[in-house]
C-alpha cells in the first residue's frame, strides 16, 4: 500500500492520542500497511520505530524497554533512540562486531493531543501537523476526541464527514430529517484544500435543534477538507457552535483510523453539553462506520470496476478525488487548477 500513495506520504498521520502512549510501554501500530512500535521515553519524547529487528525480522513490539533502549525479544538485540544498534548479547564484549544498519526510525511529535508521525521516508518534514481548531485553550469552548475504526479507504471517508445529502438516510432523524429543502453552496478547490461554504438559513441540526437553537437563528455551515486527509465542519447560529475536525489515518487499503476532535461552545449550555454530546456524536458516527463498511464491502467486492457517477451534490467530493488522485500519482498532467463553482441540491 504504502509505495502507492504518491505525495500522500509525505505527511503527518496520527498513530495515537497522546495519552495512550506511555513511558517506556510499547504499542503497535499500523500506518499504510507499515507496522510500527511507538513508545515515550524517560524525557517524555514519542518514539516511533519500524516494527522490525535488523536481525531476525522479530517484532520489537513484543520486547521491552531497558535504560532507555529498546529489547528484541527473540535475542536480545538492543536499540537505542535513534534505531542503532548498541548491544548484541551473542557478541559478549565485541562491540566492534555490531552492524552499522538501523532500525528504521520515523519522526514524531506530539500536538494538540495526539501523536503525530512523519511517513515520508525520503523526505524530510516540510510543514507541522493539522492545527486542531480549539486545542488552544479559547475562552467557552470545550472539547473531546473520538477514536473510531473504519472499514473503508481516506478518500471515501473524507467524502462521507464532508457529504450533506446521506445525512437524511444514515442519521435520519438524529442529524437531519428529509425536507425537500433547496441548498445552495460555493465550492472552491485551491492547490491543497477543498472549500465549501452552505447558504443554509434556515436549516436545523439534530434532535437537539431546538434546545440549542429556541431562537431559530439563521445557520451557517461550512465543509472544509485540508490535503492529505483532513474535514473540518463548522455549525453555528447566533453565539452557539460546533466543529467536527477529522483527521484520517490509513492502516490498510480498507482499514483506517480516525480521529475525531468534537469541539463546542454552547454558552451557558455547555455543562449539559458534556453529558448529552459524546452520547449523540457516536450514535451518529457509529451509523457512518455501518454505511462505510458496506460501501468498502462493494468497493472489494467490485475491484477494478470502480466508477463513480456524480450530481451537483459531489462536487466537493469530485474535487476531493482530484485532489488525492493527483497526489498519488494516479492522474497525469499538471496539478489540479484553482477552482470556484455554485452548486445546489434537495434534501
Amino acid at each position: 500500500m504504502y509505495e502507492k500513495q504518491g505525495l500522500l506520504k509525505n505527511g503527518w498521520y496520527v498513530i495515537d492520542k497522546a495519552s495512550e502512549i506511555k513511558t517506556n510501554k510499547l504499542i503497535r501500530r499500523q500506518i499504510m500497511d507499515i507496522p510500527l512500535v511507538c513508545w515515550r521515553d524517560d524525557t517524555g519524547g514519542v518514539q516511533v520505530l519500524i516494527d522490525r529487528c535488523i536481525h531476525r525480522n522479530a517484532p520489537l513490539s513484543e520486547g521491552r524497554i531497558v535504560n532507555n533502549c529498546l529489547v528484541c525479544p527473540y535475542h536480545g538485540w538492543t536499540y537505542n533512540e535513534e534505531g542503532s544498534c548498541v548491544k548484541i548479547p551473542s557478541e559478549g564484549p565485541h562491540s566492534e562486531r555490531i552492524p552499522t544498519q538501523k532500525v528504521e526510525k520515523f519522526p514524531a511529535k506530539e500536538r494538540y493531543g495526539l501523536a503525530w508521525v512523519w511517513m515520508g521516508r525520503d523526505t524530510p518534514p516540510d510543514c507541522e501537523p493539522f492545527e486542531m481548531p480549539t486545542m488552544a485553550g479559547k475562552k467557552g469552548w470545550k472539547h473531546y476526541y473520538m477514536v473510531t475504526p473504519f472499514d473503508n479507504n481516506v478518500t471515501d471517508l473524507v467524502e462521507n464527514f464532508m457529504d450533506v445529502p446521506h445525512t437524511v438516510y444514515v442519521h435520519e432523524g438524529w442529524f437531519r430529517e428529509r425536507k425537500q429543502m433547496c441548498i445552495k453552496a460555493e465550492v472552491e478547490r485551491t492547490k491543497d484544500s477543498v472549500l465549501v461554504t452552505y447558504d443554509q438559513p434556515n436549516d436545523s441540526i439534530g434532535a437537539f435543534g431546538k434546545l440549542l437553537n429556541p431562537k431559530g437563528l439563521p445557520m451557517t455551515h461550512t465543509d472544509n477538507f485540508y490535503m492529505p486527509n483532513v474535514t473540518r465542519v463548522d455549525y453555528s447560529f447566533g453565539e452557539k457552535s460546533f466543529i467536527i475536525t477529522s483527521t484520517c489515518t490509513p492502516v490498510a487499503p480498507f482499514k483506517s483510523m480516525v480521529y475525531t476532535l468534537i469541539s463546542y461552545n454552547f454558552g451557558w449550555l455547555n455543562p449539559l453539553g458534556r453529558f448529552f454530546m459524546p452520547w449523540y456524536t457516536k450514535k451518529v458516527i457509529n451509523q457512518d462506520v455501518w454505511i462505510m463498511e458496506k460501501q468498502g464491502n462493494n468497493l472489494k467486492t467490485f475491484e477494478g470496476e470502480k466508477v463513480y457517477r456524480s450530481s451537483q451534490a459531489d462536487t466537493m467530493h469530485v474535487y476531493i478525488e482530484s485532489l488525492r488522485n493527483h497526489a498519488m500519482g494516479n492522474e497525469a498532467g499538471n496539478a489540479p487548477s484553482l477552482l470556484k463553482k455554485e452548486m445546489e441540491f434537495w434534501v
